[in-house]
């Protein structure tokens, strides 16, 4: 089995309290104690790797590609055959991923999703049941092989220049900036009370906290920042619980299905949002030939500035979390706003933050290409589902550098004060490929968003009014 041997700095998205997890339903192998026995777990998966290996069966993808039914799934990564069926239930990343990609390479989204091999490989190994047959190609031969070849060296460029490292000042000062406005706000109404005006400006102060406390919990999310990945769960569950009010762990799965398969109806539950919109070419003609009409979805575009109306789920772990976030502003702000009035600011405060996030997240999905399972290459599919926001330092702060969303998919665990700095090596990539590579004025951006929706809200009446109730 052949990985890339260079580490990354920012560790891996598979956690290592996960991992004993995961050693627990593996036959013969006793899950360490201690770093120490972790360690050597990783030296013996490297050591097995480099001894001499019996034959393993060789598949043509035309076998592989009937493997790929909830009951059985297999995966083919650096060319060696997965199967994974047995293992879906317990992928830390949720059994969806895996299910999504079950017949089928995908040598380039594991590679995005998870920086450190030398994790992922004590996974791996009791899994591989073959190989490809040599006269086959790398990927499925309806992939443009000439174009995953030069992204793959492209990353491997970036990684050499140490782009996948994590800077960890610039992502404490991003803490800072979030605890310093809360710490201002209850300063603000401590001193002067909570008159109206002062409640609004407060609310401001903590509709940007909140704000920014989504994007470091998006970067925590996608990131082992620190060395130890206990720290960085812990971080994710107190930016995300405790600051925030939701859950960390619901936003992980939900946005890894996001990730893996971007703007494919209905495996990524972002464009997957009726009752409430309809996205797409697609979806609008079947929510109207089949007569669906929970409101007129002519109208849609006009009620998306309400927000970001997605419902969140809680897992039992996190709700301690999220309790913590209510408490903390009930003895902040309740004894100078009341019970009643620190509810009424914890709804302001959301209110005011919710289309913030939902213009900055949609700007760059919803009015881009959105279609049914084409099975595309990873390039091809990231740079054709996403478009970025032009660079300046108050678009990069504003969007939690979520402006540069094509860079972000194509590379998940990149820190992303590192984005622009790799963009114009994207960009070269799709120009020589013939790949369109969208960058806009953010205002048009968010205008864009609307016109999208008014446009399928068109094919949704259109598709209606064709189809008359018998």
């Amino acid at each position: 089995m052949e990985f890339e041997e260079k580490p990354e700095g920012n560790g891996s998205l598979v956690d290592e309290n996960q991992l004993d997890l995961g050693a627990k339903h593996q036959p013969n192998r006793k899950p360490g104690a201690s770093g120490k026995a972790k360690l050597s777990a990783r030296q013996q998966a490297n050591a097995k790797c480099d001894l001499p290996r019996k034959s393993l069966n060789r598949y043509t993808w035309q076998e592989i590609q009937r493997h790929n039914l909830k009951t059985d799934q297999w995966l083919v990564i650096n060319r060696k055959v997965y199967d994974v069926t047995g293992w879906a239930d317990r992928h830390p990343g949720g059994r969806q991923v895996l299910k999504h990609y079950a017949g089928e390479d995908a040598t380039d989204v594991f590679r995005a999703m998870h920086p450190d091999p030398d994790i992922v490989r004590l996974y791996l190994k009791p899994l591989l049941i073959g190989e490809l047959a040599p006269e086959e190609p790398n990927q499925e031969r309806n992939k443009n092989s000439r174009l995953v070849e030069d992204f793959q060296e492209l990353r491997r460029t970036l990684e050499t220049l140490n782009m996948f490292n994590a800077n960890l000042g610039f992502f404490f000062l991003h803490l800072a900036q979030i605890l310093i406005l809360e710490a201002l706000a209850w300063v603000i109404v401590w001193h002067f009370g909570s008159g109206w005006l002062i409640t609004i400006f407060i609310s401001f102060l903590l509709m940007v906290a909140q704000a920014q406390g989504l994007f470091l919990q998006h970067d925590m999310g996608h990131l082992s920042i620190f060395k130890k990945s206990k720290w960085n769960l812990l971080m994710q569950k107190f930016v995300m619980g405790h600051l925030k009010g939701l859950s960390s762990k619901w936003w992980n799965h939900r946005h890894s299905l996001h990730h893996v398969k971007t703007n494919i109806y209905p495996k990524d539950p972002d464009i997957d949002t009726g009752p409430l919109f309809v996205l797409g070419d697609l979806q609008p003609v079947e929510y109207g030939k089949n007569r669906i009409k929970f409101f007129d979805y002519e109208k849609q575009h006009l009620i998306f500035c309400l927000g970001d109306l997605t419902f969140k789920h809680f897992f039992l772990q996190d709700i301690a979390w999220a309790i913590s976030f209510y408490i903390r502003y009930f003895i902040t702000f309740g004894p100078f706003c009341g019970i009643f009035g620190t509810m009424m600011l914890i709804y302001l405060v959301k209110f005011l933050e919710s289309p913030w996030i939902a213009y900055v997240t949609q700007m760059s999905h919803i009015p881009m290409k959105i279609s049914k399972e084409e099975k595309r290459d990873w390039f091809s599919s990231q740079v054709l589902a996403t478009c970025n926001a032009e660079h300046s330092f108050f678009n990069d702060w504003f969007t939690g550098h979520l402006n540069f969303q094509i860079e972000h998919h194509l590379f998940p665990t990149m820190p992303r004060h590192n984005y622009h700095k790799v963009a114009p090596l994207v960009k070269s990539l799709c120009a020589k490929h013939g790949l369109p590579y969208v960058n806009k004025p953010m205002l048009k951006a968010f205008g864009d968003i609307l016109r999208a929706l008014k446009k399928y809200g068109a094919l949704w009446k259109e598709a209606y009014c064709t189809h008359p109730e018998i």
